[in-house]
């Protein structure tokens, strides 16, 4: 089973920039082992099961609470059935279909 998700998280009492915070975020992505894209407006992963998915939002929260007074998130989920990486697999088939190469 494939949990496809793309979700937001940054505090809004830091001020304009926020990368600092994100960057804790990413880093503990990063340090799971799970695949993950980072885009300008959010951090796209992709768990095995709801738990896990999950697991990776509660620990996105867990690297901000400690200074921040006031957290974002957004998050949305794509659940499929019998399915894996996709993260790749859906680029791959518009890009076929386009027969080009998109830039991420």
């Amino acid at each position: 089973m494939s949990f496809l998700v793309e979700f937001a998280m940054f505090p809004t009492d830091k001020g304009e920039s926020v990368s600092n915070y994100v960057s804790r975020i990413i880093k503990m992505i990063d340090s799971l082992g799970i695949p993950y894209k980072l885009t300008p407006m959010g951090t796209v992963f992709e768990a095995n099961t709801m738990e896990e998915a999950l697991e990776v939002i509660n620990n996105a929260y867990k690297q901000l609470e400690p200074d921040c007074n006031r957290i974002y998130t957004a998050i949305k989920m794509d659940i499929r059935k019998g399915a894996q990486n996709r993260m790749e697999g859906k680029i791959k088939s518009v890009e076929k279909k386009l027969n080009k190469k998109i830039n991420i």
